[in-house]
């Protein structure tokens, strides 16, 4: 069997197309942002965050999380979710109910078949700020420049989550690598033929 290659015009010069979900879980306060990458171009779809009363139950504030994340990964359809890594505080017991809300933030994304990636503090900022060591400031600052929401007040819950998100994104363009020729590259995405 012969694969006729199509004509140059024939080729869809579309773009690579994807959505992140950055989520910065809290069982106060938990942050999102969606960020479209759109061949060289990121934009943010949108943001904000998920707030409770510090004085409600802890299932109940739980509850709140994983009720909202859901309904927003419904509307949104996002291709990933990305979220902070888990990390080791001085704190056991604000350890344990920040894995709680990391929890069910995760199960949001699992129930909905939505391929997830966890990334530490340090490599987020890095991503963003090219400092693992940045501060929420600097963080928050270079968010505002990538993703041109310079005039758009954000609370750093909401800019770590976009943050998280840059960051998926941001690993998924060093691991594409471009195609050797054409043929190559046809053979990787046939998706982007016009019959």
């Amino acid at each position: 069997m012969t694969t006729k290659t199509p004509p140059s015009h024939k080729l869809i010069d579309r773009a690579f197309r994807m959505v992140v979900l950055g989520v910065d879980p809290g069982t106060i306060v938990t942050g999102y942002g969606l960020v479209e990458q759109l061949g060289p171009h990121t934009r943010l779809l949108v943001c904000g965050a998920i707030k409770s009363d510090a004085g409600l139950p802890l299932p109940q504030r739980l509850s709140r999380i994983s009720r909202e994340l859901r309904s927003l990964i419904r509307k949104q359809r996002p291709d990933a979710f990305a979220i902070e890594s888990s990390f080791y505080g001085r704190n056991a017991q604000s350890a344990l109910k920040l894995g709680y809300a990391r929890g069910v933030s995760l199960l949001a994304a699992v129930e909905n078949n939505i391929p997830i990636a966890e990334y530490s503090p340090r490599e987020i900022k890095k991503a963003v700020t090219g400092n693992g060591h940045a501060s929420k400031d600097q963080v928050q600052f270079m968010i505002r420049r990538l993703v041109d929401v310079a005039d758009t007040p954000m609370a750093t819950d909401t800019s770590d989550a976009i943050a998280t998100a840059l960051c998926h994104l941001h690993r998924l363009k060093g691991l594409r690598k471009p195609a050797k020729d054409w043929k190559a590259f046809v053979t990787a995405h046939p998706e982007r033929i016009i019959s």
